[in-house]
């Protein structure tokens, strides 16, 4: 697998699994009805930098997004957001996104990441206290869950 930063070109090859997981309406807060042109604009967001995974036949099997959470005196805490082909869950490319956005957000400079709207029920919670992040709070009953029904949203938190 390669991670490298994403190109204007690498869109059409994010946006059908970016559509797939956002319209299951498991995982992220934003519209499950989101427009491709809205998703670009949120994913492909000129203030972030954006990273790509390839597996060895030069598909894009996943993206991710660094970038300030906060501005002015706070802007060295980042946010990120990841996304991994469901066809290609489980092999341990989240991780490896993880991993390299981790390390890119130190390299640039931020002290800290900070993620403001983790659903409690999403897999990927075990992903990210295995990389060292804390649970800083959860707003109770905050998402509505197609299967679960209102689950909280966890605010979590490591230090770079």
């Amino acid at each position: 697998m390669q991670i490298r930063e994403a190109t204007a070109e690498d869109w059409p090859r994010i946006w059908p699994f970016w559509h797939r997981v956002v319209a299951a309406g498991e995982t992220y807060t934003w519209d499950p009805d989101t427009s491709e042109e809205a998703a670009r604009a949120l994913w492909m967001a000129p203030a972030k930098r954006v990273f790509v995974i390839e597996d060895g036949t030069g598909a894009v099997v996943g993206s991710a997004f660094l970038t300030p959470n906060y501005g002015g005196p706070a802007a060295r805490i980042a946010n990120a957001g990841f996304m991994v082909d469901p066809e290609h869950g489980g092999r341990g490319i989240g991780r490896a996104l993880a991993e390299h956005v981790l390390a890119a957000a130190k390299a640039d400079g931020y002290r800290g990441m900070v993620f403001n709207a983790v659903v409690e029920t999403n897999p990927a919670v075990r992903l990210w206290t295995s990389l060292g992040f804390t649970v800083l709070g959860t707003v109770p009953d905050a998402f509505e869950h197609p299967r679960d029904g209102r689950v909280g949203l966890h605010v979590m938190y490591r230090a770079l």
